[in-house]
């Protein structure tokens, strides 16, 4: 009897590594910049996140332009912490532009995720506005109006209806009857209209 065998995707293991280590940088980096407890733990989460976003936003097939800003944006904080905790970096002494710059990171992540997220939604709801192209077989299907022709055969009943039609127009309001309401009064397509016009004038 065989038993199953566990792999392990060497790819799989090495990303979770980098992750967890790119996790620590982040949170370490926020810890010595003033951010205490629950917070200096968020920081990676919204870093990640962030990240998380824009590369989903890059495979979408959407705009791209925007999703390469934040998705650089967010790599660049997440290389920042990682380069900044690797000892060029004193944590016990660090500068007021980088504590500006880890106190200001919530409202930058929110603008990013916000941003991504909306353009997502504005994206699929503009496709699901845009009509669907009528099937081949509908508009195969549809009436088609020619183009006049004087070739066009005209059954004589109905060019003795036309005249007769026509000889009431000209009695009734003095002027000769014209194609559209010739069109109207025996309720034919515009074509044969013009070609029985042809046929009594």
């Amino acid at each position: 009897m065989r038993t199953g065998r566990v792999r392990v995707d060497p790819v799989l293991v090495q990303a979770v590594i980098a992750a967890t280590l790119s996790f620590a940088h982040l949170h370490d980096l926020a810890s010595a910049a003033g951010q205490r407890g629950w917070k200096a733990w968020a920081y990676p989460v919204s870093v990640d996140l962030l990240l998380v976003a824009a590369w989903r936003r890059l495979r979408s097939g959407g705009p791209k332009p925007a999703a390469w800003c934040w998705f650089l944006v967010a790599l660049t904080a997440s290389l920042g912490a990682n380069v900044s905790t690797a000892g060029l970096l004193d944590l016990n002494a660090v500068p007021a532009w980088l504590r500006i710059l880890v106190a200001g990171w919530p409202a930058v992540a929110f603008l990013g995720g916000t941003l991504l997220t909306h353009g997502t939604q504005a994206d699929a709801a503009a496709e699901k506005d845009e009509p669907d192209p009528a099937p081949a077989s509908e508009l195969a299907s549809q009436p088609k109006e020619l183009a006049p022709s004087p070739t066009t055969p005209v059954p004589p009943a109905l060019v003795a209806l036309a005249r007769k039609v026509a000889d009431e127009h000209r009695a009734r309001i003095g002027t000769a009857i014209d194609t559209t309401t010739l069109r109207a009064r025996l309720g034919v397509p515009l074509p044969l209209a013009e070609a029985i016009t042809a046929h009594i004038t």
